[in-house]
């Protein structure tokens, strides 16, 4: 505080301003966490008729029930554990390969390759000609559906090429004359150092198969392969089908139907998000630690 009162007006007046704009982007942020959150634990019929916001007024376990009653929800949530365990490392690590590769000034074709890579940033081959593409590979209706297109990424492979650059040259020298090998640098000086981009890249490539429905939903017809984000998708769809049941109902109707159910489309879908987000949650602790310094790579040069 005595810090504060030795700075001018000017930076007085600035750093009040910074805390003002901080604290309303944390609020927009945690406020609809928090609104969801008591709307999933509270009973759909009493939040139907309003007034809840940041806390419930009834609390219940109901809605997560509704969610966890689905036949397939086990088997659902093994696949998704599966493509989100397989498809991320297989990804990091093949991913990381090529942009170690790529990061040599002495690769023959070496800009050309990049070139190539970056056009696929800018323009994709459409819905259709992708699913003709899947069921020419057979991919379709299988559980490497969800791993084998996603192996690599243009920009995850931007991202590594570029921390790889950073990395001294010294060092794979000083490895080769003690007989090291290219894979050898590779796993042994490379990866170690390279933890913070790898924690990033990890956790967007996690994040991404976790919550990806679209896949599950298009490509795959096969119940038993869905994963449990297309499975809560569907529940979702139904949930929203009853909802607008009871937006259509007018008046006394309207408050007869609700006596009628305590699970309602808007507090399944917030039962949904719980669901889907806590995992997440809880793997972000384990990688904070990396994630603040890799979110900074390719901000500075030598």
């Amino acid at each position: 505080m005595n810090d504060f009162y030795k700075l001018s007006a000017g930076e007085r007046i600035f750093r009040v301003v910074n805390i003002i704009i901080i604290t309303f982007l944390c609020l927009s942020v945690i406020l609809p966490f928090l609104n969801i959150f008591a709307l999933a634990f509270n009973p759909g019929k009493d939040a139907e008729r309003g007034g809840i916001y940041f806390l419930p007024r009834m609390w219940t376990m109901e809605n997560f029930k509704k969610v966890f009653e689905a036949s397939n929800i086990a088997t659902a949530f093994g696949v998704s554990l599966f493509r989100t365990i397989v498809g991320t490392i297989s990804s990091v690590l093949l991913t990381a390969m090529a942009a170690y590769a790529l990061k040599s000034k002495t690769l023959p074709g070496g800009k050309f390759f990049m070139m190539i890579i970056f056009f696929t940033m800018l323009f994709g081959g459409g819905t259709i000609p992708f699913y003709m593409l899947l069921s020419n590979l057979h991919l379709t209706n299988t559980i490497w559906v969800y791993i084998i297109p996603s192996l690599y990424s243009a920009w995850n492979l931007i991202i590594f090429r570029t921390f790889f650059q950073q990395i001294h040259p010294s060092l794979e020298e000083s490895a080769r004359i003690d007989g090291y090998n290219d894979l050898s640098i590779f796993m042994r000086v490379i990866m170690p150092l390279s933890r913070p981009v790898i924690a990033v890249i990890g956790l967007f490539t996690a994040v991404g198969h976790w919550n990806d429905w679209f896949t599950g939903a298009f490509f795959v017809r096969k119940a038993s392969l869905r994963p449990m984000s297309t499975l809560l998708q569907e529940m979702l769809t139904s949930a929203e089908a009853m909802r607008d049941t009871l937006n259509q109902a007018a008046g006394s109707t309207r408050y007869q139907l609700l006596d009628k159910i305590q699970i309602t489309g808007n507090s399944l879908k917030m039962a949904t998000i719980i669901v889907v987000v806590v995992p997440i949650i809880i793997i972000y602790p384990f990688v904070q630690r990396y994630f603040a310094k890799g979110v900074m790579i390719g901000s500075m040069k030598e």
